[in-house]
């Protein structure tokens, strides 16, 4: 995390924001939530339930939730990081099970989370039920299918809807094409690409 703030600070102001990681199995994961705030100054963090080991019922991650919000932090919670069709036999990661979250969100309205990589993953009444408990959002780069964003907006509103890449592991130009080949208003492209994620960070 130390490494990714630094890196950050020697491009153009403002241009790269860092989200530390936080994984609440280790034993002084409270210490990183906090130098992730108070010493690296940044917007958020990210969290890989998959890769380090661990459920969102698990008690570690259901008290991470109000400290990140207490100190204002953004919450972004990786579901996928590839696909499992891509993953050796023997090394595959499993998708993060959601199920757990909306009850920890009803229970933290002011708590701002993002999803990563979970358009692949989760059905309508799932994501209904997600945005219904809290103030969720969802990020695009792995949404898939002919009019991809504009068949999302009719179960998503615009404003819960990020641009999102998963550069470099994904191309950048394949998320810029989803934008261009849905037939999205002005406005619309201008919340997903930049607006949502400017309230977002100024929140």
């Amino acid at each position: 995390n130390a490494r990714l703030a630094a890196d950050c600070r020697k491009c153009r102001p403002g241009l790269l924001r860092p989200f530390g990681s936080v994984n609440p199995t280790l034993p002084d994961w409270r210490e990183d939530l906090r130098r992730c705030h108070e010493d690296y100054h940044m917007p958020g963090i990210r969290l890989h339930p998959g890769y380090h080991g661990y459920r969102l019922d698990d008690r570690g991650f259901a008290e991470l939730l109000p400290l990140a919000q207490r100190r204002g932090l953004i919450v972004q919670l990786a579901v996928r990081m590839e696909d499992p069709r891509t993953q050796h036999p023997l090394m595959r990661v499993p998708d993060v099970d959601t199920g757990p979250l909306p009850a920890l969100l009803a229970a933290r309205p002011e708590l701002r989370l993002v999803l990563l990589g979970a358009l692949q993953t989760l059905r309508d009444d799932a994501i209904t039920r997600l945005i219904r408990a809290g103030e969720v959002y969802f990020e695009i780069s792995m949404l898939e299918g002919v009019g991809g964003i504009a068949n999302l907006l009719d179960r998503v509103p615009v404003d819960r809807i990020l641009f999102g890449s998963h550069f470099p592991l994904f191309i950048l130009k394949s998320a810029i094409l989803k934008l261009r080949e849905s037939e999205l208003l002005p406005a619309q492209t201008d919340a997903i690409t930049h607006r949502n994620a400017q309230r977002l960070l100024k929140a």
